[in-house]
Parts: C-alpha cells; structure tokens; sequence
C-alpha cells in the first residue's frame, strides 16, 4: 500500500503545488521566476544557500538522488522548507537578484504569511534535482525553459559565476560519471574536457541540460510540465504568460517582464566569435536541430 503524500507546512501555510522553474544557466529562468515572485500570492525564493548547497551535492554526485531510503528527498524537501520561511532578516540571506526581483529594499521579508498561497523555487540548476522534486512533491508543478544554445554560452561566457565550474580545480573525488552537470560522460574524458575552450564547456552544458529537459517531457504527466521557449517569452510576453498561468491556474505577472533589462534573442551573433559558434554547433548539433536554432550561415558567426 503506498504511504500518503507528506505535507509540509511552512508558516501555518500548507505548500501545495508548488512550482519549480528548471533550466540550463541563462535560459530566462531569472525572467519567469521574476514574474512569478511579483505575482499575487506567491512566496518564490532564488538562489538560497539552504538549496543551493543540495543542488550542487546533487549535482556532483547523482547516485544520492538513487539511494534507498529516501534520505536526499528529506534533505531537499528540508531546504526548501528552510528557504521558504517568512521570517525577519530572511531576505538578507538572498542573493542580490532575489532581492531585486522582489523589490526589497530593506531587511525584508519579501512576501507577507497572510497573502502567501502559493510557493515556487527558481534555484540556478534545480533541472539536476528534478527527480527528488518530484519525490518530494508530487502534485508540484514545473515549467521549464529553452533558449538558443549559443545565446546561453555567450551569457555564461559574460557570466564569471557560471565560468567558475568550468575550472578544473572545481572537480574532487566525489564527482561521479556520467555528470549531467557538467556534460561530461565519462572520467576518462576530463583531460579532454580541462583544455576545451570555454565555449565548449558551455555548449555540453547546454546540451545535457536540454536531454535532462527532454527527459522529463517525455516522463511527466502534461498537467504537470510546461515547455516554454525563451524566444516566445520574449516575443510573445503577454501570450506566453497567458499560457503560463493557465497552467499554473493562476495570474502571473506579465509587467514585471517588462521591468528588466532581458537578454537579447540572436545576440550570440555578434557576441560569440566565428570559431566559438561553429564549436557550440559542432557540439550541440542535434539538439540545435531538434529544437529548430538553425545554424549560423557559412562564413562565421557575425552577420
């Protein structure tokens, strides 16, 4: 007989489908989760240390998220509820784009117990720990979003955060292989990975992140994922907020898109250099192909 659902209550609010925003670095999940946190009745938190710190264990070793027992969906579904807490100064612990996206000013919090129905997380590289998401909340609900391959590595290239797990020196004893995270298969290829150029290393990040996208797609129940192109963000703001909140079944903000400075869709063709695209294409071919980012015409990268 399969035991009941756990409840968490954080703050005397029971969390019931709680949303998670997924996707590879600067893919527009700092975008969404912006709209989200300025929306009516939502307690969003971004970057937390509590769940960054499990994320990246996670991340670094996947065989945990396999383990019997159910030890890595307690400790993901404790950080989040720690994350989670409205309490004075708790906005001092967030990093300074969850703090800008919810408009705080002062010690915080950003959201008030009484107005909160709804709580969603947009931690950078939360797509690693989908399957314990899933564990730990069953009736969650995840939005994932697809960006352009080569838009992503120009932004991460920008990005020193993002570069700094490119360094060889970030890989110790307990990274195990295949490490979706980094992109790299096998231990055997780390060598090979070390002297690859930075956008190289973007560009297998991009790549497993948008199998690990895929995958999901293919597992999960419609009901309870949402495929969002970045480009359609973008373009399209007010409609593709419309399908977002119908899927959420709830407003979200379209305004607050509007309020920051987005990354331009195609500015990789003047921002990557001729050899960067064509070795991001080289790498990521097939997913570029899959999703319809056609290649950059023969000749380099800038128009």
């Amino acid at each position: 007989m399969r035991p009941p659902p756990h409840i968490l209550v954080v703050n005397g609010i029971k969390v019931r489908r709680p949303v998670f925003v997924l996707g590879a670095p600067h893919s527009g999940v700092a975008q969404l989760a912006r709209a989200l946190k300025r929306s009516p009745g939502f307690h969003v938190t971004m970057g937390r240390a509590a769940v960054a710190h499990v994320v990246y264990a996670f991340a670094r070793r996947p065989s945990i998220m396999r383990r019997k027992g159910g030890g890595a969906v307690r400790v993901l579904r404790d950080a989040l509820a720690e994350a989670w807490q409205i309490v004075p100064g708790a906005c001092e612990e967030c990093p300074a784009s969850c703090r800008e996206a919810g408009a705080v000013t002062g010690d915080g919090p950003c959201a008030a117990p009484g107005g909160v129905v709804r709580f969603a997380d947009a931690n950078p590289d939360l797509l690693y720990s989908a399957p314990v998401l899933l564990q730990a909340f069953p009736d969650a609900r995840l939005v994932q979003l697809i960006r352009d391959g080569r838009d992503v590595t120009a932004d991460m290239l920008a990005d020193r955060a993002s570069m700094s797990w490119s360094r060889p020196g970030m890989i110790s004893e307990e990274t195990e292989f295949p490490n979706p995270f980094l992109g790299v298969n096998a231990a055997e290829h780390l060598d090979k990975w070390a002297d690859m150029d930075g956008a190289g290393k973007c560009a297998l990040r991009w790549r497993s992140a948008v199998r690990l996208s895929a995958a999901l797609r293919r597992e999960m129940p419609r009901d309870q994922l949402l495929t969002v192109r970045y480009e359609d963000l973008a373009s399209s703001p007010e409609e593709t907020m419309g399908t977002i909140s119908g899927f959420l079944e709830t407003r979200v903000s379209t305004v607050a898109l509007y309020g920051a400075a987005a990354p331009k869709v195609g500015a990789w063709r003047t921002r990557l250099r001729p050899e960067e695209a064509a070795l991001v294409e080289r790498i990521a071919k097939e997913e570029l192909a899959r999703l319809g980012y056609s290649p950059a015409p023969r000749g380099g990268a800038r128009p």
